[in-house]
């Protein structure tokens, strides 16, 4: 078979069918049964270890673009030996994920994970109690969260595969347990496996001078992915900041004089909801409803009131944003939103549809609290005391909002760095003006009566 770019698998289905039935037809019975893990065989390029000293490799790539496979086979090519009780250069595994569950799922039990991947005769068992691996050989992987840090101080190490390191909550605290626990044998290495995100454990970790990366797209394996999913992520997302980041896996910098940055909104994240004193949806509809519009941004936020406008808070719990939607369907989409959240009006942008929006509205439900705006500034004049809010702590985000994200990291002084119309975005601006800038500027205000 010859050597390149191409993983052994790529050349088989490449060559006539008589060659490939010549090679396998060549192989002993037990060479035949080996071949489905023998993974240097099925790799992509990306999968496989680069050569060198390094301590740290990361595989950084798109959703799907089979890091956790390239993850499980390295800590097998890491603990087994060259026959199953053989031992091999590592015996003692660290397994980190966000959650335990999230490691026992994905890394130990899921479809591309370790079990799924090993041979029969070199299989480890599942100790659910103890929350370990244990291989034929003796060599043992530990699974430890990352919501947990302290639990990586005292256990050592030869080697580790940390999975998604780019959204852990407490990055920082476990990246730096797990450095001290790796000091077990000659060469202790971790293998990291992420999609890209903004954030500062992996910049500098990418900075480091023993660390080595390999990067693929989702494209890159097609071979074991659905087309309809590829057609549908590269028509919703292609061309986007999310979809460079999610699909293409490029690890996305901040623009110069962006209004918000990728780490100040991941600083921002809330998980449980506070008691709001008021919820509501904007909307900044589209000029024209067919499958090439501009999308519906629909943006649902609420609001603490406490004391005075400096300790209210804004909070930002849904992007029910709809895409290429007719009127009725986006109207009933920002009902539906509505309706989910209890909110107590809708706030409907009206430059484009003036009060065909209400009529809109009013005609699927004749009571819905409502109330118009109208631009009189442009986008990002109107953005930037929002975005003084974010500045300010005064405003969090729920997770599950990477695509109204991606557009205010896109959103400069100058305007909207972007393809398309800021939709999500400007939704969000509507609903902080109504629930806290509005307010605010109201409550300043002195009344007839005190000034006289």
């Amino acid at each position: 078979m010859p050597h390149g770019t191409r993983s052994g698998a790529a050349w088989l289905v490449s060559e006539p069918p008589e060659t490939a039935e010549a090679f396998l037809s060549d192989l002993s019975e037990g060479a035949l049964l080996a071949l489905p893990y023998l993974f240097e065989f099925w790799a992509l390029p990306h999968q496989l270890p680069p050569e060198g000293d390094w301590r740290t490799w990361v595989i950084m790539g798109g959703r799907g673009a089979g890091k956790t496979r390239a993850g499980a086979e390295w800590v097998r090519s890491e603990v087994e030996g060259a026959l199953p009780l053989d031992p091999g250069r590592s015996a003692r595994v660290a397994l980190v994920g966000e959650t335990i569950d999230q490691v026992r799922e994905v890394m130990v039990f899921g479809d591309s994970g370790i079990l799924a991947c090993s041979p029969p005769d070199r299989r480890p068992e599942w100790q659910a109690t103890r929350r370990r691996l244990v291989w034929p050989n003796g060599a043992v992987a530990q699974v430890f969260s990352a919501h947990e840090p302290e639990g990586l101080r005292g256990p050592q190490f030869d080697a580790a595969w940390v999975d998604e390191l780019a959204k852990w909550k407490k990055a920082e605290e476990a990246w730096d347990m797990l450095q001290f626990a790796l000091r077990l044998g000659e060469h202790p290495r971790a293998v990291v496996t992420t999609t890209p995100r903004n954030v500062g454990v992996l910049k500098r970790l990418l900075e480091t001078e023993s660390t080595v990366t390999t990067h693929a797209a989702t494209v890159a394996n097609r071979a074991h992915l659905a087309d309809s999913f590829l057609a549908e992520m590269q028509a919703r997302y292609a061309g986007s900041r999310l979809g460079r980041q999610e699909l293409d896996g490029v690890l996305l910098e901040d623009l110069e004089g962006a209004l918000w940055s990728g780490a100040r909104l991941e600083a921002l994240r809330f998980d449980a909801v506070p008691e709001l004193d008021r919820i509501v949806v904007a909307v900044d509809p589209p000029v024209t409803g067919h499958a090439g519009s501009d999308a519906c941004g629909i943006v649902v936020v609420g609001a603490t009131l406490d004391g005075a406008p400096p300790d209210w808070r804004g909070w930002v719990l849904e992007d029910a944003s709809v895409s290429g939607a007719s009127p009725q369907a986006w109207a009933e989409a920002v009902l539906d939103a509505r309706e989910r959240w209890g909110g107590d009006r809708v706030v409907a942008e009206v430059n484009q549809g003036g009060d065909l929006v209400e009529q809109l509205l009013r005609s699927i439900d004749p009571l819905v609290p409502y109330r118009s705006v109208r631009a009189t500034r442009g986008k990002a004049a109107r953005a930037e005391p929002v975005a003084a809010l974010y500045e300010q702590g005064r405003v969090r985000h729920r997770a599950g909002l990477e695509a109204l994200e991606d557009q205010m990291c896109r959103m400069t002084a100058q305007g909207y760095q972007g393809k398309g119309s800021p939709d999500r975005v400007d939704a969000l601006v509507w609903a902080l003006h109504e629930l806290l800038i509005g307010p605010a500027a109201r409550h300043r205000r002195p009344s007839i009566k005190s000034l006289g």
